[in-house]
């Protein structure tokens, strides 16, 4: 079943520029994975350290591989070292 997954990243200070070129580094090679059916990223128009990342997986499975790519496991840590919060990572399925 497909699977939809929203990331959000919320810089400490002084710090947006630098995720921002983190969160690129990791969706431009995400695009070319298999199982992505798409990978988009955003910066919230109010508050300029605020970023999401929406991504589309044909299935958990795909998602799981993602996971544990280089680009993916090096960005992780990362981008924590540079958001003010939790990492926060949502799994989701259309349900209507």
């Amino acid at each position: 079943m497909e699977m939809f997954i929203f990331a959000r990243f919320h810089a400490r200070e002084g710090n947006e520029e630098a995720l921002e070129q983190t969160l690129q580094a990791v969706v431009k090679p995400t695009r070319g994975e298999a199982g992505c059916l798409g990978i988009q990223l955003f910066r919230s128009t109010r508050d300029p350290r605020l970023f999401y990342i929406h991504s589309r997986w044909v299935d958990e499975a795909a998602f799981e591989l993602h996971a544990t790519l280089p680009h993916t496991t090096e960005y992780i840590p990362r981008a924590e070292t540079l958001i003010d919060h939790a990492l926060d990572i949502t799994r989701t399925q259309v349900i209507g």
